[in-house]
């Protein structure tokens, strides 16, 4: 039977509301955590190559601001919608309070297609967005970041417009900026090596050492290749690597860098044609490799009740946001899986954010290693917590994710006086 298709506004309050109901949580807390504390819907005019004026709608929401102002990405993509915008901000009100980092979540995004625009216009639409939802953000408010059909340079014209605005340079406006232009080290390397990180401490959970442990990746763009990357460094090996084009697999294990290299230098960065000894199959096969460890960091909902029965892992670690439908979740789960749940494994993109607007304040910059270092305490910090939590709730990872952010959330609500 085909998986019911839900609103991902309507998932998120059905997350909220079940961890709620675990944590025996105020029913106050669900109102207040179950629609966004603001929201604003913006009409813009850009001027377009050929002289014409083209209207534009963006969106930002503004999730909950009870630990810290609001946090999240701003996607450039044809589907973006109201509701969707609201679901991903409550859901990086979730992955911050996992992580501990001290910000609410917030999310924006325009309804547009970037490759269908020039270079002219994609920095004239920019500069529009970020004008029009000044009134609610600010270094102290709410501070967008890259996402889908965004990048470093589109940051960069965001936080420049901003300053100009500001009458002086603000740089911790944004996040997700180029280095030269006061973005982090080892920003870039953050989502993957935190997905490495968490491999290490399940398998260390499990009475087990990464250390040989056989690791299948779905996925090779930054967040896999770099999740692949770290495994291999921490002493694993990884059998099988999945992209669009295909799955390569060698028993032996992958050399990820040679691959690296690879698909860097491919016209396409496919990963097909590669050789050295690897196995070529049907992008699909990825999910029944023999392995320890499985990683999914490909899009959402790749893990389905229809590949779910082929996952012969011990553990997997998501590395895309929400690749576990709710019905594969339950299967994994029945199955004796161990699941370190998106929300936690692949948070430390968030984390280092955190960092650049840390040093973007101070106007101090750590070197590579420190970045990594700070990023690696908080997040076996964040492990070791909802280890915690699941055990004295005898729950999934998944829900006491979830539990410990809203847990921490209630809290500062509480102390403000909010309920």
């Amino acid at each position: 039977m085909a998986e019911k298709t839900l609103n991902p506004f309507e998932i998120v309050q059905q997350q909220i509301r079940s961890a709620c109901d675990k944590l025996g949580a105020e029913e106050a807390v669900y109102e207040l955590l179950k629609q966004p504390l603001r929201t604003l819907e913006v009409n813009f005019p850009v001027k377009m190559d050929d002289g014409s004026i083209r209207v534009f709608t963006g969106y930002r929401a503004q999730h909950n601001d009870a630990l810290g102002p609001a946090k999240g990405g701003v996607r450039f993509h044809p589907g973006v919608n109201f509701d969707e915008v609201k679901a991903l901000s409550a859901w990086m009100t979730f992955k911050c309070g996992v992580v501990g980092v001290p910000y609410g979540g917030g999310k924006g995004g325009i309804i547009v297609d970037p490759s269908e625009l020039s270079q002219g216009e994609l920095e004239r639409l920019s500069r529009a967005y970020i004008i029009a939802i000044s009134p609610v953000i600010g270094e102290k408010k709410d501070i967008p970041a890259p996402d889908v059909g965004t990048n470093p340079q589109v940051m960069s014209w965001m936080a420049d417009e901003y300053s100009k605005m500001r009458g002086e340079n603000v740089p911790g406006i944004i996040t997700g900026k180029p280095v030269a232009y006061g973005g982090s080290l080892a920003r870039h390397e953050a989502t993957g090596y935190g997905v490495a990180l968490m491999m290490r401490e399940a398998a260390k959970k499990n009475g087990l050492d990464l250390k040989g442990l056989k690791v299948a990746v779905q996925g090779f763009g930054n967040v896999g290749s770099f999740a692949a990357l770290y495994a291999e460094e921490l002493g694993a090996k990884v059998v099988a690597i999945s992209d669009f084009s295909c799955c390569l697999v060698d028993e032996n294990g992958i050399d990820v860098k040679a691959l690296g290299a690879y698909a860097a230098n491919n016209k396409n960065k496919f990963i097909t044609g590669y050789g050295n000894g690897t196995r070529e199959l049907n992008r699909e096969e990825i999910f029944g490799i023999e392995c320890d460890i499985f990683s999914p960091c490909a899009l959402e909902n790749s893990i389905t009740s229809q590949t779910v029965d082929k996952i012969k892992a011990r553990i997997v670690v998501e590395g895309a946001n929400g690749p576990t439908t709710p019905e594969a979740n339950k299967a994994l789960n029945e199955k004796g899986v161990f699941v370190v749940p998106d929300i936690l494994s692949n948070a430390g993109g968030v984390t280092v954010s955190y960092f650049e607007w840390v040093q973007n304040l101070m106007n101090h910059y750590w070197p590579f290693d420190e970045v990594q270092e700070k990023q690696e305490q908080l997040m076996v910090k964040a492990f070791n917590e909802i280890i915690s939590l699941k055990e004295q709730y005898n729950v999934d990872m998944r829900t006491a994710a979830y539990m410990i952010s809203i847990k921490k959330v209630a809290d500062a609500m509480k102390l403000r006086g909010w309920y």
